[in-house]
């Protein structure tokens, strides 16, 4: 392998320029990758691995290249070789498989190597036409793997109008590019286009990472010789300089300090550990939450017995004030634990559940605390302790179940008392009302009887009502009898 790849590198440069600074960084590092190559010198071991399903051809891990670089080019700190090894990686001489961010790590990650033709020694500045092709091809192999990413879906859309009247060109171009690829062993495919979107990762990198073309010495070297102004395909229209760009010196880094190392651990750690949901998840959540609240919403469904807003009937707000729930607000309870508790009247009747199991200290608990955070900031020291002597001091009244941790936490708290004291006690107590209580007040006679209680037959309301008219009526009649008889005696 190693002798191919520099048959091919020698064959395959048309301008070497050996000269310039690139030319030389690039040999320097293709020695390196050469001897990394070579099994017979003691290169970086080749070989391909069993995946689940599948197997992955060609590939070394960063673990193995960072020792390799220690051993062989006498380099005792180990940042050191990953650094090294990620300067080789971001001119795209070594690539991992598994995301295109072009740097070393030292661990298990699998890399591959890039084949000769696309090393940066033979390609000098692909052409917006090529990398239009390459895009193409991509979007006509239909695998999962090789669909396009976000960014280069909005490439694909630039460039599509930028060369809108050679598109049919470039689309024939890359559609006999896929006739010949399919041609291909399936192995010698699969590194192909990982090689080749490598490639392309150097040329046009993924937004905020470093385009390491960007600042090439043979386009600094032709900015010197000033050209007719052009329009790029991205729509922005570059001007050629007549001097060099300015070399600004760049900041000395700082030295990663242990403490850096464990605030980057302790962030890695929680992005591992966030709950992430599909977006179909999310919008059955949204469609379930919108079906159940819907009789709920005066602006779909309309309020009975009528809406107060655009009548003169006040009933509404009195059935909602009123301490004999209706069945539809009994119902509303059993949606969630955070609807009984923003009802009065569901706090109560749960509050009667409790004491019936000798528990209600739990929710007089999680009252008060509520209560405490609205207190004047001269009454909270004062709240503070008496809610610590009657729920959670020794030998106290109405002792609630905490765990050892909460507990030691709001006894700290306590000493320097606040509006949050009782914070980690409550959560708690919460979530101990919430999986255990409130799933038997659900079940229980009293909440069963309130939720399947009937509303009274309109028909007795229309007597009623027509009742009440008649002995209206009746009543204003015999007042107009006495003052007939009233007036003819005088």
């Amino acid at each position: 392998m190693a002798q191919g790849s520099g048959d091919q590198r020698a064959v395959g440069i048309a301008d070497p320029e050996d000269s310039s600074p690139n030319m030389i960084v690039y040999r320097k590092i293709e020695d390196i990758i050469t001897k990394m190559q070579d099994d017979k010198t003691g290169g970086v071991p080749i070989r391909t691995v069993k995946s689940f399903l599948s197997k992955i051809p060609s590939v070394v891990t960063g673990t193995d290249i960072v020792q390799w670089l220690m051993k062989n080019l006498s380099i005792e700190d180990p940042v050191e070789a990953i650094h090294v090894g990620s300067l080789i990686a971001a001119q795209g001489y070594i690539f991992p498989i598994s995301d295109h961010v072009l740097t070393m790590k030292d661990d298990g990650t699998f890399y591959r190597f890039q084949a000769p033709y696309f090393w940066p020694s033979n390609c000098w500045e692909p052409e917006n036409t090529d990398y239009a092709i390459y895009l193409c091809k991509r979007t006509m192999q239909n695998k999962a793997r090789l669909e396009l990413a976000d960014y280069e879906a909005e490439n694909l859309a630039r460039l599509q109008r930028a060369f809108a009247r050679k598109w049919e060109f470039i689309f024939m171009q890359a559609e006999a590019q896929v006739k010949i690829d399919r041609k291909k062993d399936k192995t010698e495919r699969k590194i192909l286009d990982s090689q080749e979107r490598a490639f392309w990762d150097v040329h046009r990198p993924v937004p905020g990472c470093v385009n390491t073309t960007e600042m090439d010495i043979r386009k600094c070297r032709r900015l010197k010789n000033p050209q007719k102004v052009k329009k790029s395909v991205y729509g922005v229209t570059e001007e050629s300089q007549s001097q060099s760009p300015v070399h600004i010196p760049s900041q000395p880094i700082r030295k990663t300090t242990k403490e850096d190392i464990r605030k980057q651990i302790t962030f890695l750690s929680a992005q591992i550990d966030r709950h992430c949901l599909k977006m179909s998840k999310v919008a059955e959540s949204l469609i379930a939450y919108t079906e159940q609240y819907v009789e709920y919403d005066p602006l779909i469904t309309p309020a009975e017995p009528s809406n107060p807003w655009i009548s003169d009937d006040i009933t509404l707000w009195d059935i909602e004030t009123s301490k004999e729930p209706s069945q539809q607000r009994v119902k509303r309870w059993g949606f969630s634990f955070d609807e009984v508790l923003k009802d009065q009247v569901g706090r109560d009747q749960f509050l009667r559940f409790l004491e019936s199991e000798f528990s209600s200290e739990n929710l007089r608990f999680w009252l008060a605390v509520q209560d405490l955070k609205k207190q004047p900031l001269q009454d909270v020291a004062k709240r503070v302790e008496e809610i610590w002597q009657e729920f959670l001091a020794p030998g106290a009244p109405s002792a609630i179940n905490l765990d050892s941790h909460s507990y030691e936490i709001t006894s700290q708290n306590v000493k320097d008392g606040g509006r949050y004291t009782f914070e980690d006690a409550q959560e708690h107590i919460y979530k101990l009302m919430k999986s255990d209580s409130y799933a038997r007040f659900l079940r229980s006679n009293a909440y069963q009887d309130l939720l399947l209680a009937k509303k009274k037959p309109e028909s007795e309301q229309g007597r009623r009502t027509s009742l009440e008219k008649f002995t209206r009526s009746v009543g204003k009649s015999l007042a107009g009898k006495r003052l007939t008889g009233l007036m003819q005696s005088s």
